[in-house]
């Protein structure tokens, strides 16, 4: 038979770099546009805020203004994340030249005026503004987020790759890596989360700090933005730590559970108790995929808006152009002043327009990646257990009971699979339990009477049954039994009658015959495939009595002999007894045969003893060694039936003695048949004094002197009779 092939089950690659980086790239990819978004829409704010004033007052009646003309507008746009040092350094550039310029004036003022004069800078601020709030945040997110949460999650997870690095490579596991594994691999989704999330909560610590601090800005305007930085963070960080606990728990559902926790544990929830439901998935799932990064899309067309009241008085051309044609349907009475309800309104300008359909786009972007993403997850939790499901329930179908489905998920789908792990284990087990309840069954009522019979089981089998065929009958008894079981007790007994069995039911069924009953130390056999299977099975039988003989021999107990009939002929098979109790026999004149034969065999002190029935119809006569032994009529029987004697059953030398002597003993059958007793006398007295161990020539010898002395009736044709069983 060829050998069945090995199937390797591919062991995965634990990912833990591509789930820390990629979602935190995702992060960037929603704060930064919105960041830059909110720093070119507050752009011209922040060049209005880029000049600076002198004011010097003299006798408190007049009232020079000084605009600082060399500040330029870019240059503190770029300061806009850092408002603070290099553009103070020259702001106090321009003052101090402006001051030097004056000085001279302001000298001669005071000489020319007996007045006090006052002169009034603002004072230099020493505060780093709202530039170092954005500078700090963003150096907190780099720290904590990129390196702090990298590293410590490379540290937690570095176990899980080198247990499966060393499960693909066919290396051995530590017992302290595997317990290490088992303990913790159901929580990483929640560790790696939380990892990122204890990271972010740090910044957004920083940054909310930042915000309730007065001294961290220089004007409203960084503080605006500023927060809407803080709330977009916000956003996208949950996303981000959503993002890296679903992404992991999908992997250790789908991919790694069934490489480290035991079949037996997989068969059922190892997530715990508490039910999941498919619908909850999908609420967060749609959550994930549109909620969230559409709050980040409304955030845009919220900064996009930009109030009617901050242009202050609005002609009515340039509120034609924000109104459209409704403005003409108002009439030319319309007051379109900063006091008025339409400077409630709010417009988009064009270039607020391109930065929103930017905005936008980045928005749907990363939507459409989450999407992805998403349902990807969602389909493989939801696809693959039922796909393992189906499988399982298919290979169930066909017989394969030693099967199971992993539970991947605790929701409906894990505990349909549990419950189908559960139902099959107990469909096994009741299985087994028929099976076992078949295999004793069959040890009462051997299984040839189905076939025999036509059934498929034993709850087919109903009072009546029967069938004829030919077949082979073996009795085999014990000798003088009754005169053994005397000495022993009922447990004794027992334990000898089955040691006995214990040594020739094997026998039996391994020449293809089976047991039709046990009659206390007697054994009724049935062969029909071959004649010649009784024939081996009954000589097999007789060297397995030895081996038990010796057994006996060295417990310092006496040793015991058996005889063996085997006739061949027609005989009915089927159930008898009631409906309360019902057996399966057979029933035929050559079963009550082979039963005398066996009773024969006691007679004539041979071991074996074969009807002619049997003899001619082996396949294979002459791989045996026969002597014809007489012709006998036993009781019961109408008709005498000669009868054989088989010599393979004796020990070796006294076999090939009876084989050297069969044609002397051939003689002295003839000689006592045609009533020569003297002359078959001499031949077997001649054939025990060669073979003193021929107990056949032995009980032929007493036979003829009997006949000599008593006689033999008139009627007397050579037929032996025998009333007894």
């Amino acid at each position: 038979m060829a050998k069945k092939p090995t199937i390797r089950v591919r062991i995965p690659k634990y990912r833990i770099g591509r789930i820390f980086l990629f979602p935190v790239l995702l992060y960037f990819m929603l704060v930064f546009p919105v960041l830059a978004f909110m720093i070119l829409k507050s752009f011209p704010e922040l060049k209005d805020k880029s000049g600076y004033k002198a004011v010097i007052s003299i006798d408190s009646t007049r009232l020079i203004t000084f605009s600082d003309s060399t500040t330029n507008p870019v240059d503190h746009f770029n300061n806009g994340l850092d408002v603070g040092k290099k553009f103070a350094d020259i702001q106090r550039d321009s003052i101090k030249a402006i001051v030097d310029s004056l000085t001279n004036d302001i000298e001669s003022a005071k000489a020319d005026s007996t007045e006090d004069v006052n002169i009034s800078f603002p004072a230099s601020s020493s505060k780093k503004g709202s530039s170092n709030a954005f500078s700090d945040s963003i150096t907190a997110l780099f720290r904590f987020v990129i390196i702090f949460s990298t590293i410590l999650g490379f540290a937690v997870n570095i176990p899980f790759k080198r247990y499966f690095r060393r499960k693909r490579l066919g290396k051995t596991v530590s017992p302290r890596l595997y317990r290490y594994c088992r303990k913790f691999l159901l929580f990483t989704p929640l560790i790696n989360s939380g990892i990122v999330l204890l990271a972010f909560t740090v910044v957004h610590g920083i940054m909310i700090y930042q915000i309730r601090t007065p001294e961290a800005f220089t004007d409203e305007i960084g503080r605006r933005m500023f927060s809407n930085y803080l709330f977009i963070s916000l956003v996208a960080s949950l996303l981000t730590v959503l993002f890296i606990y679903f992404w992991q728990k999908h992997r250790v559902h789908i991919r790694y559970i069934e490489h480290i926790f035991t079949r037996d544990e997989l068969q059922k929830r190892i997530f715990g108790k508490n039910t999941g439901k498919i619908r909850n998935r999908l609420y967060i799932a749609s959550a994930m995929t549109t909620l969230l990064p559409l709050t980040i899309v409304l955030l845009y067309l919220i900064l996009s808006l930009t109030p009617i009241r901050d242009m202050g008085d609005v002609s009515p051309e340039e509120m034609r152009i924000m109104l459209g044609r409704l403005s003409d349907v108002m009439g030319p009475d319309v007051d379109f002043t900063k006091e008025s309800g339409f400077s409630n309104l709010y417009y988009i300008s064009a270039f607020d327009n391109t930065l929103m359909f930017g905005g936008i786009f980045s928005g749907i972007l990363v939507s459409f990646i989450y999407i992805l993403f998403f349902v990807n997850w969602s389909t493989a939790d939801i696809v693959r257990p039922v796909n393992e499901l189906v499988e399982s329930m298919r290979k169930t179908g066909e017989g394969m009971l030693d099967n199971y489905t992993i539970v991947r998920t605790n929701d409906e789908i894990g505990v349909m699979s549990e419950g189908y792990n559960m139902m099959t284990s107990r469909l096994r087990e009741y299985i087994f339990r028929i099976s076992q309840m078949n295999e004793a069954y069959s040890r009462f009522v051997p299984n040839q009477f189905l076939e025999f019979l036509g059934k498929d089981d034993f709850v087919d089998i109903q009072l009546g049954d029967q069938v004829q065929k030919e077949m082979t009958v073996m009795f085999s008894d014990i000798r003088g039994f009754t005169e053994l079981s005397e000495d022993m007790t009922p447990k004794e007994n027992f334990d000898f009658i089955n040691h006995y069995l214990g040594y020739m039911e094997p026998v039996i069924r391994k020449n293809n015959g089976f047991i039709d009953k046990f009659i206390g130390d007697s054994i009724m056999a049935l062969f029909h495939e071959k004649v010649d299977d009784a024939i081996d099975a009954a000589i097999e039988m007789r060297y397995k009595l030895n081996q038990f003989n010796l057994d006996r021999i060295d417990q310092g107990k006496p040793t015991i002999d058996s005889g063996i009939g085997i006739h061949t002929g027609n005989l009915m098979l089927g159930v008898v007894g009631g409906e309360g109790r019902m057996d399966g026999t057979v029933i035929s004149d050559a079963v009550n045969l082979a039963s005398r034969l066996e009773g024969l065999s006691k007679i004539y002190r041979t071991p074996i003893i074969i009807s002619e029935d049997t003899l001619i119809k082996l396949e294979n006569p002459a791989k045996f060694n026969f002597r014809f032994l007489d012709i006998a009529r036993v009781k019961g029987k109408k008709e005498a039936v000669y009868v054989f004697e088989v010599l393979d059953g004796e020990p070796e030398e006294i076999k090939m003695l009876k084989i050297e002597t069969k044609s002397l003993f051939g003689n002295g059958i003839d000689h006592y048949k045609n009533k020569r007793f003297e002359e078959a006398l001499k031949v077997f007295s001649d054939i025990v004094r060669i073979n003193q161990l021929d107990s056949v020539a032995a009980f032929y010898v007493n036979r003829c002197k009997n006949n000599i002395q008593r006689g033999i009736p008139d009627d007397w044709n050579g037929i032996e009779v025998f009333d007894a069983k």
